[in-house]
């Protein structure tokens, strides 16, 4: 029996928000598991080229992948990329955020009774 083997040897990742935060260290977390990890990122291409760069001088495998999870047609894309590059998908960690800021009410200062 290989004891060498890693818990993910052998699968692929997509992670969303990958290029950093909690996304980036899941990220690292499942390549040094064994596992080809596809890093996502919307905007920041950079961010998503340092992980990609940690990972492979770890000796894994990554591949950064530009797609925006608010917009299905991005969406798909990534996971067709991800296929076309690393033969499958496997594992999907949605870690990406989708935030809007909008007041809930108009928040007015109370006036003071004299």
């Amino acid at each position: 029996m290989n004891t060498n083997t890693k818990k993910l040897d052998g699968k692929v990742a997509v992670v969303t928000g990958a290029s950093k935060g909690i996304g980036a260290e899941i990220a690292k977390h499942f390549a040094a598991e064994g596992a080809a990890v596809v890093v996502n990122y919307a905007s920041s291409k950079t961010d998503a080229d340092k992980v990609v760069d940690e990972i492979t001088k770890r000796g894994g495998k990554a591949v950064a992948v530009q797609g925006n999870v608010a917009k299905k047609t991005e969406v798909e894309l990534i996971f067709v990329t991800a296929t076309n590059t690393c033969g499958k998908n496997d594992i999907l960690v949605n870690n990406a955020v989708i935030q809007e800021c909008t007041p809930l009410v108009n928040i007015t200062e109370p006036k003071l009774q004299k």
